[in-house]
């Protein structure tokens, strides 16, 4: 067997690898969560359909909603939340594992990179098909002392809603997810090779990018130890637990943006809801659409402002991390406007992926909702607000880091004279 014959299966081992280890952790995740959520319980066999469902919108997927009870009733539904728990898992655990091999490599040529990406992308793709095929169900659903309830039993026509995943959105969103996965990958690692042509953007680009990550997964990590002590001190552990599993970075990187200064619009209606702090549900639960920021919330709990400092402390940490992985010939200002166009392009991608929408509505023969069985909940950013603000922050942090770093022994140093002849 030749030499490159050899190093292609290798690297089709090393994609096969990366893809059953993510998809392996994801589902580990997903399935952990809905167990604390109850969904265990679901009748019909569709608590593993569920787990799937669930792995496909963390992998980037659409999920449909529909509904119905014959001729009696119809159900009009729609969700649109990533679960970001479970998609965290499978990104760091797929990024170490495409990045693994990678690392003895001081210099990639492009077409190298190419051949290493190319298999992973094309059996993450059919991963994905997979457990989007697998991921449809239809279940029964009760409705208690409802007039459909009493109308089904005696017509013997009982409510059900089912899902399936929408295959086209699914994989186009998939591919998306899994690109950016890999191009975050290699811009955040600094062992991770790059074409010699890109080397050159080394300085500008990978210490941000790291610093950026590193800011994200430290607000998960504090989200993770804030509800470990809720679940153990306030009661509701197994709920707790199940926002963790499935929904942590959704809430974390909220009060990420907050502490910025930014905003959401959102509105709750109706007995159902998502996981969320009874803050939060108390400021969307209005007539009209409520506007979500540090001001609305202290106006229920002052601690609310307790995010600027924590938002303000751990992006200061993050522009010092920021500049110590820099050369010292990197001024201040340049780190400022480094950190700042990284933050700014993360918190687009956070508010882009942490938006939730949410509806269930059952009709009676055509005639509106019936009372108690519909809900709707919403909460979207405000980007127009929150991603200048976050430019802001991140130029100011950056500047200010660089600044702290001073003292700190960098490579590339530039401002020390020649050794004396003595020395």
């Amino acid at each position: 067997m030749s030499r490159s014959s050899r190093g292609s299966e290798r690297v089709w081992l090393d994609a096969l690898v990366a893809v059953l280890a993510g998809f392996v952790v994801m589902t580990v995740v997903a399935a952990a969560g809905l167990v604390c959520a109850g969904a265990d319980d679901l009748p019909g066999g569709a608590f593993p359909h569920v787990v799937a469902a669930v792995v496909v919108m963390a992998a980037g997927g659409s999920v449909d909603v529909t509904g119905g009870a014959g001729f009696l009733a119809g159900a009009n539904a729609g969700l649109s939340v990533m679960p970001l728990s479970v998609s965290l898992a499978g990104a760091l655990t797929a990024a170490f594992c495409f990045l693994r091999p990678l690392r003895h490599h001081a210099v990639a040529r492009p077409r190298e990179l190419l051949l290493r990406a190319a298999p992973l992308v094309f059996l993450w793709l059919l991963a994905l098909t997979a457990f989007a095929l697998y991921a449809r169900h239809t279940f029964g659903i009760s409705t208690g002392d409802s007039p459909v309830g009493d109308l089904a039993e005696l017509l013997d026509s009982s409510p059900t809603v089912g899902f399936e995943t929408a295959l086209p959105a699914t994989l186009s969103f998939g591919l998306l997810w899994i690109l950016g996965l890999l191009l975050v990958s290699l811009l955040v690692s600094r062992r991770a090779p790059l074409p010699a042509r890109l080397v050159r953007f080394h300085e500008a680009v990978r210490p941000a990018a790291f610093a950026v990550v590193a800011l994200l997964l430290s607000y998960a990590a504090l989200g993770v130890v804030v509800g470990l002590v809720v679940a153990a001190t306030r009661g509701h552990a197994q709920e707790t637990l199940a926002v963790i599993l499935l929904g942590l970075p959704n809430l974390a990187w909220l009060a990420l943006t907050l502490g910025l200064g930014g905003a959401w619009q959102g509105r709750v209606e109706g007995p159902f809801g998502l996981p969320m702090p009874r803050i939060l549900d108390d400021v969307l639960r209005t007539p009209d659409l409520s506007t979500v920021d540090v001001g609305s919330l202290a106006r229920q709990d002052s601690r609310a402002w307790w995010l600027v400092a924590v938002a303000a402390l751990l992006l200061l940490g993050a522009g010092f991390l920021m500049a110590v992985r820099s050369p010292a010939r990197v001024r201040p200002w340049q780190h400022a406007l480094h950190l700042g166009v990284a933050l700014a392009l993360a918190t687009l991608v956070v508010c882009l992926l942490a938006g939730v929408e949410a509806r269930f509505g059952l009709s009676l023969l055509g005639i509106g909702d019936v009372d108690g069985l519909g809900g709707k909940v919403r909460l979207l950013p405000q980007l127009w607000r929150t991603v200048p603000l976050a430019l802001l922050w991140g130029a100011v942090a950056g500047f200010l880091g660089a600044l702290l770093a001073t003292p700190v022994h960098r490579r590339g140093r530039v401002d020390e004279g020649p050794p004396s002849p003595g020395a």
